[in-house]
């Protein structure tokens, strides 16, 4: 089965995460590493990876914290820890619907040390 471990590091820490065998996943592999300049949403962070995909077939727009989603309108990884502004009660609901890659191996709160503009690095742990 395959299956690929990420690391995202910022300034203030980093993260791994296991992404699931899916065609985003693959193409999002084939790019790293990504460096980029992270934006906050809420309880979200988001950055441009340069990576275009489709939008598939299970995308979700509310996931659990946690979740490696990917934004095809923006072309960016999606990485929600928690509510964003259009959420209801405590859940994670996207800016719209996203294709779920995998999730964190660690608690995404962690996500809450990036701010605006930080650089971020994603490449293979």
């Amino acid at each position: 089965m395959w299956r690929v471990k990420i690391r995202i590091s910022w300034p203030a820490g980093q993260l791994t995460a296991t992404l699931e065998e899916t065609p985003t996943s693959k193409a999002l592999t084939e790019a790293l590493p990504i460096s980029a300049s992270a934006c906050t949403w809420g309880e979200e962070v988001y950055f441009d990876t340069g990576v275009s995909v489709s939008l598939e077939h299970d995308a979700r727009q509310v996931v659990e914290p946690g979740t490696v989603a990917f934004w095809t309108e923006g072309d960016a990884l999606a990485l929600p820890y928690g509510p964003t502004p259009i959420s209801r009660g405590g859940e994670s609901r996207l800016a719209s619907p996203c294709n779920v890659l995998g999730s964190f191996d660690g608690d995404p709160r962690l996500l809450s040390t990036v701010r605006d503009g930080d650089p971020v690095r994603v490449e293979l742990a």
